[in-house]
């Protein structure tokens, strides 16, 4: 195990629909186990659910790049590349940034999906449907309802369970970065694109509950055929009967211990 004195900070990036501080118990466990961790959130988010919630309009238009950009920024305000660990779409953002050589390793969890993928299950379509459904989503927030979330996230839940996580974490969300997945395999400069095959970086585990309505294990698995060709460390786990709601449900601490387990078995 790695001293604490030398453990590289960690950095959590929520995903569409939910805020920052949902990570709340992940970076109290973190810090037991030695770790300097934090959750900014995304590039228009206020500091609570409750100011979001009220204000959302600075996340209307906010893609990709954007919420790249924005902690690739917080990245260059660290004494130390940190680790990253990213949910939904903060795991797409995760692997950007680790292939881009600004993370010393990182943990998707249920990442939405890269440019490259093609496997488009129903559930997944269906949940991306309160925005696609609407192009002129594409340029302002969207809420999901107690029963989109319930579908989407909490499909494993009980409606209670489900509810009440609704409640408590769930913000508006941008529509751009959906559209801009939902076209990345069209796009020859897709925001979605990260590179698979070529670039040398810390080690990478890909995170999937084998229940998740909003990105089904199977994409998750696509996308780990997708460094099959790269030589830096990528490994893939799987929870069983878990959905899209695995980092923050009764259940999140299975997933958070999994996580450190794991940092541990790189030395970091």
């Amino acid at each position: 195990m790695s001293d604490a004195s030398t453990k590289p900070p960690v950095l959590f990036i929520h995903g569409l629909w939910i805020h920052s501080t949902a990570w709340a118990p992940w970076i109290d466990l973190f810090a037991e186990a030695g770790y300097d961790a934090s959750a900014p959130g995304w590039p228009g988010d206020s500091e609570t659910v409750v100011e979001t919630r009220a204000n959302p309009e600075p996340l209307n238009g906010i893609g990709i790049e954007d919420i790249f950009d924005h902690y690739a920024s917080v990245i260059g305000t660290m004494a130390d590349k940190p680790i990253v660990v990213g949910h939904s779409f903060g795991g797409l953002i995760a692997q950007e940034l680790i292939a881009k050589d600004l993370a010393v390793a990182a943990v998707a969890i249920d990442p939405a999906p890269i440019k490259g993928v093609t496997a488009l299950p129903f559930s997944q379509l269906r949940s991306g449907f309160p925005v696609l459904g609407n192009p002129a989503n594409k340029k302002r927030t969207v809420s999901l309802t107690a029963k989109q979330f319930h579908y989407s996230f909490g499909n494993a839940l009980t409606e209670e369970e489900s509810d009440a996580l609704f409640e408590a974490w769930t913000i508006p969300g941008p529509g751009r970065p959906l559209f801009e997945d939902a076209a990345a395999t069209f796009s020859k400069h897709s925001p979605a694109a990260v590179d698979t095959h070529h670039a040398v970086r810390g080690p990478l585990l890909l995170v999937s509950g084998d229940n998740d309505h909003t990105v089904p294990s199977k994409v998750t698995r696509q996308v780990f055929k997708l460094y099959a060709d790269n030589p830096s460390v990528t490994e893939y786990k799987e929870f069983e009967g878990r959905g899209h709601s695995l980092t923050m449900d009764a259940g999140w601490r299975e997933v958070a211990t999994a996580t450190l387990d794991w940092l541990d078995a790189q030395n970091l």
